[in-house]
């Protein structure tokens, strides 16, 4: 293979002065002709901007980048870029949008050439049962693979993913990165995919090179792996093991440092639902055992066509201090299940009973962390914990419930962050705020609905290690909605599997019988993992395609563990 892009000695800085911001420095790199380069990195490393170096969208500030031995001087067909967001005509059908390419490049093409060319193309992508919609009627999953047929039918030499799946669910994102993998085989193009999933990294590349969080670029990682690369298959794979946990550990060493302080003490006072202040544990509850049942659980949406039951029969008991993780495909009922425990919807049939007293309405002995933080963006991060402390602890001084706000935000890392307005903060802190709100309220039953779900994969990382140390200390109950196969296990006591909806209910329960406390890098290496993963993975993949639940009483007798 011959060096296709070049980049020599490249730094890139944003505004001058005081307010100069170095992104890149001094990078230097050779893409290869025909090579899957996949740049890895957590959020503010410079992904993009190396990105938009190599389409051409941004200039360096020093050094040169090359495209076959020629400056890159401006955007050219030659390099197709996929973006994040997918930027569709609303008012083109699937075809427009993707003809729209194909008009402006090849001019000279007669109209039945250029319609055999997009149909090549769509139907490359698998969407040629979709060619009249228009992208109001898609999913964002089909939305970004006309995304990628538009740039395919531009047929550039080279390829450029800047992060073109993070914005889908888990299974959408599987199955668009097999088809782009297998568009690379069929055409073997250059490609250099940004992304911050290491699973999807070592799946597609050929190499692996990571950034640093200080803008240089970091260890290199070649990928041995024959191809194709089976998903499933990898779980059983000792060479993709042995990658995993050395690519994880590099990024967990350069990109998540400590950032917990512990200045504060929690003082002893107890919130208006009675449960002892969260370092102290002289008070008990009502009982240690069944300290949270779900029996016969059902919920009936009225509808049209007649009673839709999205769950049935969910039957579920958690011993004081266990963590669930509840995992499923989407649409199988987990936040519904979660919903319903915190008083937030109605029970259709049967009972939740929390601590001996049957849930009935939303109080702040059930806090819930939502995927979106929900913070009143006017207020600072202070301001937005303690609108839940002061109502909590009414008989607590005003000293005393400032000290558990700012105990729970130096828990969370936000030591130095308590007074910045939530309007100013990325994703990642609000949903810090919100874990650090939560955990205040000193709740009976903590309720995490995918709360890191719209972060990058990175971030997630370091915000389960921030939960998982917070969670430590309080041992609070607490059950955690996911799509993520080993953010549930690396979580929970127990993996709670659910069936494909409707009528969804409890398929399988596996209990994780990993040491505590955990971190990603010491379970990745720990015998175990990965058959717990394979039960996971497994469950998923049988009900991937509408597999319906085995009879009634297998689950049943699951759930009554």
């Amino acid at each position: 293979m011959s060096s296709f892009l070049k980049f020599d000695n490249v730094s890139k800085s944003f505004g001058e002065g005081a307010g100069r911001s170095d992104v890149l420095k001094n990078i230097n790199l050779d893409v290869q002709e025909g090579e899957f380069l996949v740049l890895l990195g957590f959020s503010g490393t410079g992904k993009t901007t190396l990105i938009n170096l190599m389409a051409g969208l941004d200039m360096p500030s020093k050094g040169s980048v090359t495209y076959k031995g020629k400056p890159i001087t401006g955007p050219s067909p030659e390099r197709g870029v996929i973006f994040q967001n997918y930027s569709l005509m609303p008012w083109l059908t699937v075809n427009g949008n993707v003809g729209l390419a194909v008009d402006t490049l090849f001019p000279n093409l007669s109209a039945a050439q250029k319609a055999e060319k997009v149909s090549h193309y769509v139907k490359m992508v698998g969407l040629g049962h979709a060619t009249h919609r228009r992208p109001a009627e898609l999913s964002g999953g089909m939305r970004q693979r006309v995304n990628v047929a538009r740039a395919l039918a531009m047929n550039p030499e080279m390829l450029l993913l800047d992060e073109p799946l993070s914005a889908l669910d888990a299974l959408t994102r599987a199955n668009l990165a097999d088809e782009i993998e297998r568009i690379w085989e069929a055409d073997k193009k250059t490609c250099v995919l940004i992304t911050n999933d290491v699973d999807e990294a070592i799946l597609l590349g050929d190499r692996i090179i990571a950034l640093n969080p200080d803008g240089t670029l970091g260890k290199e990682f070649p990928v041995t792996l024959a191809r194709p690369r089976e998903r499933t298959e990898m779980n059983h794979n000792e060479t993709f093991k042995a990658l995993r946990a050395e690519v994880t550990g590099y990024l967990m060493d350069v990109g998540i440092e400590a950032k917990v302080e512990g200045s504060k003490i929690l003082p002893d006072v107890t919130p208006i639902h009675g449960v002892p202040s969260a370092v102290a544990d002289a008070q008990k509850s009502l009982r240690e055992d069944r300290f949270l049942e779900f029996s016969q659980l059902h919920k009936v949406y009225p509808t049209p066509k007649g009673p839709l039951t999205v769950v049935e029969d969910f039957e579920l008991k958690l011993d004081k201090g266990e963590f669930i993780s509840l995992i499923g495909h989407s649409g199988c009922g987990k936040s519904t299940v979660l919903t319903m425990a915190a008083g937030l919807n109605e029970i259709s049939k049967g009972a939740i009973k929390l601590d001996g007293t049957h849930v009935e309405g939303a109080d702040p002995e059930r806090a819930v962390v939502f995927q979106s933080p929900n913070l009143f963006p006017w207020l600072s991060a202070r301001e937005n914990v303690a609108i839940g402390v002061d109502k909590v602890y009414p008989r607590a001084s005003r000293a005393e419930r400032q000290d558990v706000v700012d105990y729970y935000l130096e828990r969370v890392g936000l030591g130095d962050a308590m007074d910045k307005s939530a309007a100013d903060m990325s994703n990642g802190m609000k949903q810090r705020v919100g874990i650090a709100r939560a955990f205040a309220l000193s709740p009976k039953l903590l309720l995490l609905d995918e709360p890191f779900g719209m972060l990058d994969s990175l971030t997630r990382w370091e915000l389960q290690e921030v939960l998982m140390e917070v969670w430590s200390r309080t041992k609070v109950t607490a059950i955690c909605v996911t799509h993520d196969v080993d953010e549930a296990i690396l979580l929970a006591d127990r993996v709670v599997m659910m069936t494909n909806g409707p009528n969804a209910t409890i398929g399988k329960i596996t209990k994780v019988d990993l040491p505590r406390p955990r971190t990603r890098t010491a379970l990745l290496e720990h015998p175990d993992y990965y058959s717990y993963r394979q039960e996971v993975l497994d469950f998923l993949e049988e009900y991937e395609h509408g597999a319906k639940p085995k009879p009634k009483a297998a689950p049943k007798a699951i759930a009554a563990e």
